[in-house]
């Protein structure tokens, strides 16, 4: 009978351990933070959400596991919806710092939805919902990417840049040198619109960049258009 329930013990063990490495299927994240100027200044525009405008400040897209060969988990666990009222301390600093502007307009809980489930429940194994959502928000705040760029004399004002100075610029403010990933606005000018940066994978603090995550290049003429 001991045999038995020690196998039995060990099983569920083993299923546990497998469970717990499945979660873990990825090295790093990116953090993701976007310029609101950018996003509306396209030809789909954009909608404020019901919070009223956001400042005029980087705001995060997401906090997304990735792997080192540039593929990525998601959608890790349909029985984990988001839930609000688990980040209701949180969502002032969300409405502020994680804002939709996708439209029609919304509250943006449809938003933190899709970012929770989608890449929030890929790394369960490190956070629970509040864990994701606070997380990325101190990681976004430790930056402080816009002061970074206006002590190198870049500022949202519609003036070009060259991809080089950002990078610059937030590598010499921030100890990092992101991925920055461009769009174009309704004349087709190359615009300055989000900034990747790594984190660990144990959301410890940031590191260097395993790999590029792809996206629209930016040639050497950027624009920073104002918000």
């Amino acid at each position: 009978m001991r045999t038995r329930l020690s196998l039995a013990f060990l099983l569920v063990l083993a299923a546990g351990c497998a469970a717990s490495a499945a979660a873990q299927d990825y090295d790093f994240f990116y953090l993701v933070l976007q310029w609101p100027g950018s996003y509306c200044d396209t030809k789909q525009s954009c909608c404020y959400p019901r919070s009223g405008k956001p400042a005029a400040d980087f705001g995060i897209h997401g906090l997304w596991p990735n792997r080192d060969d540039g593929s990525y988990p998601q959608n890790c666990n349909p029985n984990s919806a988001f839930d609000p009222s688990k980040v209701s301390d949180l969502l002032s600093s969300l409405r502020s710092n994680w804002p939709t502007l996708a439209c029609p307009t919304s509250d943006g809980l449809k938003f933190w939805a899709h970012e929770w489930e989608k890449h929030g429940t890929c790394a369960e194994n490190l956070f629970n919902e509040h864990g994701y959502f606070q997380t990325a928000l101190s990681l976004r705040d430790e930056l402080k990417v816009l002061d970074a760029l206006a002590a190198a004399g870049i500022s949202p004002d519609g003036g070009y840049y060259t991809q080089a100075a950002i990078k610059s610029a937030i590598q010499q403010g921030t100890g990092y040198a992101p991925y920055v990933d461009c769009n174009r606005d309704e004349s087709g000018n190359t615009q300055l619109y989000q900034l990747y940066f790594c984190v660990a994978a144990d959301a410890s603090g940031f590191v260097e960049c395993p790999v590029s995550p792809g996206g629209r290049p930016c040639g050497n003429r950027v624009e920073f258009p104002a918000f």
